[in-house]
């Protein structure tokens, strides 16, 4: 069965580029996000790392740290930073996952238990290696998008979307299509137009069903 939203993430212990990781004990008290890549040396990927670190002051901000994935062996990976650091002029202070195994793509749902790696193995033979988990504190999966390999993925999007998951976390508010923060939220279905009120004081009632007030984050 595949993993689902508030699905329990696996808490497998890997080999990454900064050494051996428990997963769940890694997370801590902080929100995560596993971004993968089915092969190091690639543009796109490379591309991409270089994105999120760019950001890392803004994850930091968040509370959220970011691990990477590949398909491929810790000394690559710490070829490969070299170049992602080179592209970003930024340094790479997150671990990359060395996952020659499979066995962290095969958990997490992004290939099938009978995938291997040929010999002479290009990107191709694991293209469905390119996902984003958001991940919450209580080590629940909250968010997932995938990418094909032609498409870079856009982190200020990952960014947006970890906003609106903390700014909804275990508050009865959803966030509007294209929201970022500051905005306008919806109040819930769960509370009736009362209850709303009791809550949040007066809001603006668009429609019976879509009731919006101030962000209060």
């Amino acid at each position: 069965m595949g993993l689902r939203i508030n699905d329990i993430v696996p808490d497998l212990k890997f080999e990454t580029s900064q050494g051996e990781i428990q997963f769940h004990d890694w997370i801590g008290d902080s929100w995560a996000i596993l971004f993968s890549h089915p092969k190091d040396f690639t543009p796109v990927c490379t591309t991409e790392f270089g994105a999120v670190a760019q950001l890392a002051g803004e994850w930091e901000k968040r509370n959220t740290k970011v691990i990477g994935l590949s398909v491929d062996g810790v000394e690559e990976h710490k070829q490969w930073i070299a170049d992602i650091e080179k592209y970003a002029e930024a340094p790479v202070p997150f671990p990359i996952i060395a996952d020659e195994s499979l066995e962290v793509s095969k958990a997490f749902d992004m290939l099938p238990a009978e995938a291997y790696l040929p010999d002479g193995r290009t990107a191709a033979d694991s293209a469905s290696v390119r996902s984003v988990f958001i991940i919450s504190p209580d080590k629940k999966l909250q968010l997932s998008m995938t990418y094909p390999m032609s498409v870079g993925r856009n982190f200020a999007e990952v960014l947006r979307a970890l906003d609106a998951l903390q700014a909804t976390s275990g508050t009865p508010i959803a966030t509007p299509a294209n929201w970022t923060m500051g905005q306008d939220v919806i109040i819930s279905l769960a509370l009736d137009d009362a209850a709303a009120k009791e809550k949040f004081g007066e809001f603006d009632a668009i429609l019976p069903y879509l009731r919006k007030i101030k962000s209060p984050v």
